[in-house]
């Protein structure tokens, strides 16, 4: 008799609050039911109110994020930080093959967790595998991101170009964007957070005719090389 083989299991942590629908949508796209999700939230105990009194204090401090119902929030990264770190403990001890990050922020106060994937170490691994120099477009949430945004793909080697695009903007607004990345004459265009989708990752590639690498599905697809 044939043993049956367990699936693997990958646990992840967003920023805001789960269950987030598009995370679990892209994830079942790429995984095709070879692996399952633990999704938890840093401020998963957390109300709407409270959610919203955690403005962000400066630009450095400023991470966007979907709610479980769509809704797009900045959040002060403080507090991801602060709440997020037993969050991020549950899931390493709850017998998962590997975690997940799912923010492309950088995260320095977290690094002392072994074994957890930082999409801000994995995007920019692939970037620099597919593309080591050139000029590219990265696309932030927020035009309060965009400085330095620009300056931390500057840091790796890129002459770069930031432009703002909220992942909750409509196909209208994400061509428009693709338009003014366009004129820029770019090698490569980067999704740097992990709410945007694989649609607007289509709407852009096909509007700007540029290759385009989406920060969750870097994610995802490094997390699977790990445990399958």
């Amino acid at each position: 008799m044939e043993e049956t083989q367990l699936q693997p299991k990958i646990g992840a942590l967003v920023v805001g609050q789960s269950p987030r629908s598009e995370v679990d949508e892209e994830f079942q796209r790429l995984v095709k039911g070879s692996a399952q999700l633990l999704l938890k939230g840093a401020l998963d105990d957390f109300s709407r109110a409270e959610l919203d009194s955690f403005k962000p204090v400066s630009d450095d401090d400023a991470l966007f994020t979907r709610l479980p119902n769509g809704d797009g929030i900045s959040l002060s990264k403080k507090q991801v930080v602060l709440h997020g770190a037993e969050k991020l403990a549950d899931l390493k001890s709850s017998g998962v093959d590997v975690v997940i990050m799912l923010c492309t922020g950088v995260f320095p106060e977290w690094q002392d967790f072994k074994g957890v994937l930082f999409p801000s170490r994995t995007l920019a691994s692939m970037v620099k595998g597919c593309m080591p120099t050139g000029k590219i477009c990265v696309f932030a949430p927020l035009p309060r991101q965009c400085a330095n945004t620009k300056l931390r793909w500057e840091e790796k080697g890129y002459e770069v170009v930031s432009l703002p695009l909220l992942p909750n903007a409509t196909r209208e607004e994400a061509m428009s964007a693709a338009e003014a990345a366009a004129l820029h004459d770019l090698d490569l265009i980067i999704l740097d957070c992990i709410s945007y989708t694989n649609e607007t990752k289509r709407i852009i590639r096909e509007t700007a005719a540029v290759p385009v690498i989406l920060g969750i599905s870097s994610a995802i697809r490094c997390a699977l090389e790990m445990v399958e």
